[in-house]
């Protein structure tokens, strides 16, 4: 795995750790971190244990730390957030699926098809028609102004 890159987000060494959240997740500072630092890296592999050491614990106490934060695996919370990626890239690009899945993160077009399948229930080339159709849909309706548009799209977004 490539190196993960972290400007300035990397724990500072012998700075005290933010305190332990009564309910054994990760303490804000951490899951922000971490956050930060998936998105950044969404289109690279990207390992439980390298994340687990940007915050300076094992892998294993970092994964039921990040799953009482989150309520996700770190696993399938890469993988949600690939998703999210993807459908932002599906809509707003003309990139082609192996394109899209590379920049992702997915290892290769067939894994992202299988994927983005298992999560919306239908393939990305049925996911982008439908929403070249909801889009021209709102875009004939009369007096839909700009903000109204904007307000749609990220009615349907994915956290």
């Amino acid at each position: 795995m490539a190196r993960l890159e972290q400007p300035a987000l990397y724990l500072d060494a012998g700075q005290p750790s933010s305190p332990r959240p009564a309910n054994g997740g990760l303490c804000a500072r951490r899951e922000r971190l971490i956050k930060q630092l998936i998105l950044a890296n969404l289109a690279h592999s990207l390992e439980v244990s390298e994340l687990a050491r940007a915050c300076a614990l094992s892998r294993s106490h970092f994964s039921r730390a990040f799953k009482c934060s989150t309520g996700l695996s770190p696993q399938e919370w890469i993988r949600q957030q690939r998703i999210a990626r993807a459908k932002e890239l599906i809509t707003r690009s003309t990139l082609n699926l192996t394109q899209i899945s590379q920049e992702c993160g997915f290892c290769d077009q067939a894994h992202f098809c299988h994927m983005f399948t298992r999560s919306e229930g239908v393939n990305p080339m049925t996911w982008r028609s439908h929403q070249l159709r909801l889009a021209a849909a709102r875009n004939s309706l009369p007096g839909f102004s700009e903000s109204a548009q904007a307000h749609a799209g990220s009615a349907h977004a994915s956290p």
